[in-house]
């Protein structure tokens, strides 16, 4: 849910970006111009008494309202590693070395063409990737393109923004000052008290976090490292049965009794169910998107583009350090960081995705705008590097926008990336099982019964989840039916299903595939490799003895599956005949009783 919606927010968020640049460009290159520096150099501030704590407008947006980007990047950190997709190291090891590749190879471009020059200090700017622009330029140019590529580039892009991050505290602080850092570092330790508490009051994290953010601002680090570290110290966590159990109780009580008391009650206890993280994420995540990320490019994208700052772009090796180093650096460096980590099997792929996806997202992700924007202004004092770098950055992001585009084009013309659905052909799936059931196949049930049933599985499969217990029920209630599994693994949409797959295998080879099976399917939610070892271990199996003779099990199941006309799981064969109605208790029964009554 938190992918998908994130995923929603961003995408749509591109438009009121792309505007609000565009707005900056037009201001700045307007006869009012020269308004738009004066008015971001207006100062504001607030004062206690005889101190004044001040900071013009420009670094009020820089350095306190992108510290809620960045503490919304802490939270989306903090969840993957914990609930997400970092939470797999087999799935994490691609995204995480493609997005170094992704910075090491711009970063070396931009020194090659500025090293020992005074635009040498700028070697992070084209390093980071703009989230926002990128899955919307996947909007446009890819909508059919599958989850997994998005899900690859998000993954890609939080290692990448905490690895900009952490460049940011290392490289661009200019000078420390040792009395402000102690009293940041009191009041962290503060809140870290009040998390081990577990006191969760809303003020008191304001006020510390307001005063943490005032100290290290003081202290020369950027405080925008006080919002991703206090974003990964937010809670997240999977809810309790027993929270669920609270909650379903008070929904239940609402439902039979609706009053505006029992509204109140539900609507709490059913937000207490979800982690802190999640309701943080759910309310920020829009203002972040649509409030202070344009404001930031308005604050910031305004350039002059007269002839003269032109022809110096031209042939300022700032600028064209920062455009190759967006468009050239971050494809070559995301596409070497992608095959290396595949060539040497340190990980697999969110899915069956095909190098023209993989490329094509490797372009789009030399959009460099929001994060590389806000290192141009650490990096550069000189109003004209200024200029040319942001030249750099609008070229070199625009450029890369149009490969990638093109990339896809190619790709989807040869039929080989994001084809929209409606241009496979129709199919006419066959009825019957192409291959019967044999000793090879994992059967549960009498071997004379007179009913059997086939489902072609996936142990990550949510509908298949459901299925489970009620093949399980109807089995035990009927002695004459048996219930066979087959696996198909839906690798493009369930990435941990085949290992899960190889797991019960290896199971079977000790005769306890259907023990592995009823684990696997009660936690569904638990898949990683570490999760998989810990359930062999609790059976006595070895997970990963024959990988290879298990994969050529699955294969077997996977191609009997084809040919029946499998397209999707789960798919049941009732006494080899393919079953249509509704997958409940009922709907099952009454078939299975259908075929105990015919002759």
């Amino acid at each position: 849910m938190i992918l998908r919606a994130f995923l929603r927010t961003e995408a749509g968020s591109t438009s009121v970006l792309l505007i609000a640049t565009v707005l900056a460009l037009l201001w700045a290159n307007s006869p009012w111009g020269h308004t738009y520096e004066a008015f971001w150099h207006t100062h504001m501030g607030i004062s206690f008494g005889d101190a004044l704590f001040t900071l013009d407008l420009r670094h009020w947006v820089n350095d306190g309202l992108m510290t809620v980007f960045f503490f919304l990047i802490g939270l989306e950190a903090s969840y993957e590693v914990r609930l997400g997709q970092l939470r797999d190291r087999r799935l994490i090891a691609v995204p995480a070395v493609a997005a170094l590749g992704g910075m090491l190879v711009p970063a070396g471009i931009y020194l090659l063409l500025n090293f020992g020059g005074p635009g040498a200090g700028g070697w992070g700017v084209p390093i980071a990737t703009d989230t926002a622009f990128v899955l919307g330029v996947l909007a446009v140019v890819g909508a059919r393109c599958p989850d997994p590529l998005r899900a690859f580039l998000l993954t890609l892009a939080i290692v990448d923004d905490v690895l900009a991050i952490m460049i940011i505290a290392l490289f661009y602080t200019a000078s420390l000052s040792v009395p402000a850092l102690l009293i940041a570092a009191v009041l962290l330790a503060a809140v870290l008290t009040l998390r081990w508490l577990k006191i969760w009051r809303a003020p008191a994290y304001i006020v510390l976090g307001f005063a943490l953010w005032v100290a290290t601002l003081q202290s020369g680090i950027h405080p925008t490292l006080v919002g991703i570290a206090l974003g990964i110290l937010v809670f997240v966590y999977v809810p309790t049965d027993h929270k669920l159990l609270l909650a379903g109780e008070a929904v239940q009580e609402f439902t039979s009794e609706p009053s505006a008391q029992a509204a109140r009650v539900a609507a709490r206890r059913v937000q207490r169910a979800v982690s802190v993280n999640e309701r943080l994420q759910l309310r920020l995540q829009p203002w972040s998107s649509y409030v202070i990320v344009p404001v930031f490019a308005l604050a910031n994208a305004g350039v002059r583009l007269d002839g003269e700052t032109l022809r110096a772009a031209l042939t300022s090796p700032i600028a064209i350090g920062v455009a190759l180093g967006l468009l050239a650096g971050k494809f070559i460096g995301i596409s070497l960081g992608t095959w290396i980590p595949l060539r040497f099997g340190w990980g697999t792929l969110p899915g069956n995705l095909v190098w023209g996806q993989l490329l094509g997202g490797a372009a789009v992700s030399g959009i460099g705008f929001t994060v590389a924007l806000f290192i141009v202004d650490l990096a550069f004092e000189d109003p004209a590097l200024h200029d040319q770098a942001k030249i750099g950055i609008l070229a070199g992001s625009l450029l890369a926008a149009v490969l990638g585009w093109v990339i896809f084009r190619l790709a989807w013309d040869r039929g080989g990336v994001c084809a929209p659905p409606e241009a496979e052909p129709a199919e006419e799936l066959p009825e019957t099982l192409s291959v019967p059931v044999g000793p090879g196949d994992h059967v549960r049930g009498a071997a004379d019964a007179r009913v059997t049933i086939v489902e072609y599985g996936d142990f990550e499969c949510p509908y298949c989840g459901r299925l489970h217990p009620i093949l399980e029920e109807l089995r035990k209630k009927n002695q004459d039916v048996r219930v066979v599994f087959r696996h198909f693994p839906l690798r493009t949409i369930h990435p941990r299903a085949a290992a899960a797959a190889i797991v019960s295998e290896a199971a079977a080879d000790q005769g306890r595939f259907w023990e592995m099976h009823d684990i696997l399917y009660d936690n569904q939610r638990f898949l990683t490799d570490a999760d998989l070892e810990h359930y062999a271990a609790e059976l006595d199996v070895a997970p990963w003895s024959d990988v290879p003779g298990h994969n050529s099990r699955i294969a077997v199941d996977e191609s009997s599956g084809q040919d029946s006309g499998v397209r999707g799981t789960p798919t049941l064969f009732l006494n080899g005949v393919r079953y249509q109605g509704s997958l409940n208790l009922d709907s099952i029964s009454k078939a299975v009783a259908d075929l105990r009554e015919s002759p």
